[in-house]
């Protein structure tokens, strides 16, 4: 293999495997990898604390901790809290998650854009001791100016590369050009010499994607607005979240997501940086087994 920087790692706190993933992590520092980025699921705060002792080196991180499940305060406390049990190395990633998702839960929420901002302030204000940096979770042009504004970074998830250098352009030009501001993208991977196996396993991967309006704006926006469009008429129909990653064509896909052989794989992390990601984070999965078995590929295709 070419001698290229490795990219980020997703982990989330599974239940019944949390232990299993502390050991993942280290083995993650072990080989080099850029960093680990915790996923919501099983409580991304509780595996980020767990991480400050269980690694030594490794930057890392919550992608992406609702912003609405907990008060301002009580977040920067426990972000203050790992930021200084890890010796810097934690960044505090927050979104505003999604509507439907929050109603489930209870939550009201008002405009995205003033909720970030709010939430901003409110976290630079908190008496908690020192802060580590707050990354902002965007899909869209006005977000990520937010970020560019009251953030020190600007993470994105399942978004389109072709697309990426648009939405960069909407962070001021000392945002874009500091090699300290965080810009980060969660990209669905699989690793596998059978590409339509990888490519079957990722679009199953977007089924709950696609039912979030959220979403669907974004790819509309990056030029996929016919695909959308089937995609909005399936729903309407009834058609569950299962069958819809089917209407996704494979250019589509292929913006999204990685998959394919490893050379595939890793070209295509380095695709992502031309794109204006400095750390591509890679959330992988299998078409041979489980997420253990993910990772197994994933260590091979970058030893």
């Amino acid at each position: 293999m070419t001698d290229r920087a490795l990219p980020a790692v997703a982990l989330a706190a599974v239940p019944g495997r949390r232990r299993r993933t502390l050991d993942l992590a280290r083995e993650i520092e072990r080989r080099g990898f850029a960093g680990i980025y915790c996923a919501s699921f099983g409580d991304a705060m509780g595996l980020c604390e767990a991480l400050a002792f269980a690694t030594e080196r490794i930057p890392f991180g919550t992608s992406i901790a609702n912003l609405h499940t907990r008060h301002v305060s009580d977040y920067a406390q426990t972000a203050s809290l790992i930021h200084e049990l890890s010796g810097g190395r934690f960044h505090f990633g927050v979104g505003v998650s999604h509507g439907s998702m929050n109603r489930r839960l209870g939550i009201q929420t008002g405009r995205p854009l003033d909720d970030a901002r709010r939430f901003a302030d409110g976290y630079r204000k908190a008496r908690a001791g020192e802060l580590p940096p707050l990354v902002l979770a965007a899909l869209r042009p006005k977000m990520v100016a937010l970020a560019g504004e009251v953030a020190d970074g600007v993470v994105f998830a399942n978004a389109a590369r072709s697309a990426l250098p648009a939405l960069l352009r909407a962070l001021p030009d000392e945002r874009r050009t500091d090699p300290e501001f965080f810009i980060g993208n969660m990209i669905p991977t699989c690793i596998s010499e059978d590409r339509a196996a990888a490519a079957a396993v990722n679009r199953r991967t977007f089924g709950m994607y696609l039912t979030l309006p959220n979403y669907r704006h974004a790819w509309r926006d990056a030029g996929y607005a016919e695909e959308i469009a089937a995609i909005e008429q399936a729903i309407e129909s009834g058609v569950p979240s299962e069958g819809l990653p089917e209407r996704m064509g494979d250019r589509w896909l292929s913006d999204v997501s990685l998959f394919g052989s490893v050379r595939e794989v890793r070209d295509g992390v380095e695709a992502w940086r031309a794109a204006g990601v400095r750390t591509p984070i890679l959330v992988p999965s299998s078409a041979a087994g489980n997420q253990l078995v993910a990772f197994e590929e994933l260590f091979a295709a970058f030893a």
